[in-house]
């Protein structure tokens, strides 16, 4: 397997461009089961995740194309991938390719919608937490789909089609959001759908369907309204930056200090993260295209945060924020009401020297005043990433192993650092 060698020290001065959102660009490619016509995605990122969903897509009959670099596009300006769903071959989704990767289990919502039937496999993905799918198997329910659980897969039916229902999910779900607004835009009559996830990325997909066709109003809001069609038709759509990129290209600067332009991303994605950098002795500037973060020689302030559904510090950004706050001056409290387990990077920055307590679900950490090189493993998306930020500071020689996680969820990591003067390369296995 590949490793990520990294030598410490360097801060981090220059521009990096933000790719295409990969937990927008998902359900985006998803929705394409929803038309026979051609759906036409723009900054789609170069990810294990978006190869794995095309593969996913491709079994069920799925045509894709991906077009050639525009001018100004380079390997880190994303990618146009073209989704064709006209003549769908199979309507199942098997484990070998499901497992990959929870957000596939997405597909039934279209299928089942669409089709009339759906079967996909219960889902796998990273161990961060049991993330039960039965939100977005209660949301298809209340559309009318038929349910079985038959040897570890969902089979979804609705042969005379979803109705349109009030769906009221007990806790914020963006999966199971996404579920139900593109399974609702087929669906005769009125969904509305209460405590919707409010995330960016919900919008972005909100808005692709209505490019489509789809009639849908209060995305972005707890309370989103669907009025069924029956049918969509083909789009083109821009996925969305990614704010987690953003977050975490922002944290990484705040630990090394230096300057750093982010480029072709939104402030307003990610504000509360923002605002707790700044607290921690970031200075942050929007810009005309995006963000600059920049810290000086001055020390690390400790902050308290805890992570909660959008506009809250997101849950995928806890990691990054946890090596960061390794250096401050002082105790900061961090806690997780997102997932019960994800704290698992914990161990792993403990290999670096950092000194970190666990007391149910908050994590107390006290900074030290350097962290050590050492080999340390990958453990999920975002815990790996936290461990690149701890190594940019660390003394000596930092090797993160299973770096296959992170190829899910960061284009290009190596080569946007190196150019901003981090020592920083992989070692191919």
């Amino acid at each position: 397997m590949d490793r990520i060698r990294i030598r410490g020290g360097a801060p981090l001065n220059g521009l990096i461009p933000i790719s295409g959102a990969k937990n927008a660009a998902l359900p985006l490619m998803i929705a394409s089961l929803l038309t026979a016509d051609t759906l036409e995605l723009g900054n789609v990122p170069r990810l294990a995740d978006i190869s794995s969903l095309l593969r996913i897509m491709s079994n069920f009959g799925v045509d894709h194309s991906i077009a050639g670099r525009r001018p100004g596009q380079s390997s880190e300006t994303g990618q146009t991938v073209r989704l064709t769903a006209k003549n769908i071959i199979d309507t199942t989704a098997p484990y070998e390719l499901v497992s990959t990767m929870r957000a596939s289990f997405w597909v039934i919502a279209p299928l089942v919608a669409r089709f009339g039937h759906a079967k996909v496999s219960m889902p796998g993905g990273c161990a961060i937490g049991t993330r039960p799918v039965d939100l977005l198997i209660m949301a298809l329910a209340k559309l009318g789909a038929v349910i079985e659980i038959e040897s570890g897969y969902v089979v979804a039916t609705a042969p005379k089609g979803l109705r349109g229902a009030e769906i009221d999910f007990p806790k914020v779900t963006v999966g199971g959001t996404h579920v139900a607004l593109m399974a609702a835009t087929l669906a005769q009559g009125t969904t509305v759908i209460r405590n919707a996830a409010r995330e960016p990325e919900v919008v972005d997909l909100a808005e692709c369907l209505i490019k489509m066709g789809a009639k849908i109003q209060g995305a972005g809001s707890s309370e989103i309204v669907i009025e069924g069609v029956s049918s969509l038709h083909g789009a083109s759509h821009d996925v969305m930056p990614d704010r987690i990129e953003t977050g975490t290209y922002a944290m990484a600067v705040a630990m090394t200090g230096g300057d750093l332009v982010l480029d072709n991303t939104r402030p307003d994605y990610l504000q509360a993260a923002l605002d707790v950098l700044g607290q921690a002795g970031a200075e942050v500037t929007p810009t005309h295209g995006g963000i600059r973060i920049r810290r000086n020689g001055n020390g690390l302030q400790p902050v308290d945060v805890t992570t909660d559904p959008f506009p809250g510090f997101p849950t995928d950004l806890q990691a990054q924020f946890m090596a960061l706050m390794t250096r401050a001056n002082g105790t900061s409290r961090i806690r997780e009401t997102i997932f019960e387990n994800r704290f698992m990077h914990v161990q792993e920055l403990a290999r670096l020297g950092a000194q970190i307590r666990l007391d149910g679900d908050s994590a107390y950490v006290d900074g030290v005043q350097g962290l050590k090189g050492a080999p340390v493993m990958a453990t999920d998306l975002r815990a790996s990433v936290s461990l690149v930020i701890a190594g940019l500071v660390a003394d000596g020689e930092t090797t993160i192993n299973r770096v296959y996680h992170l190829d899910r969820g960061f284009e290009s990591l190596e080569a946007k650092l190196t150019r901003c003067g981090a020592l920083i390369e992989r070692v191919r296995g």
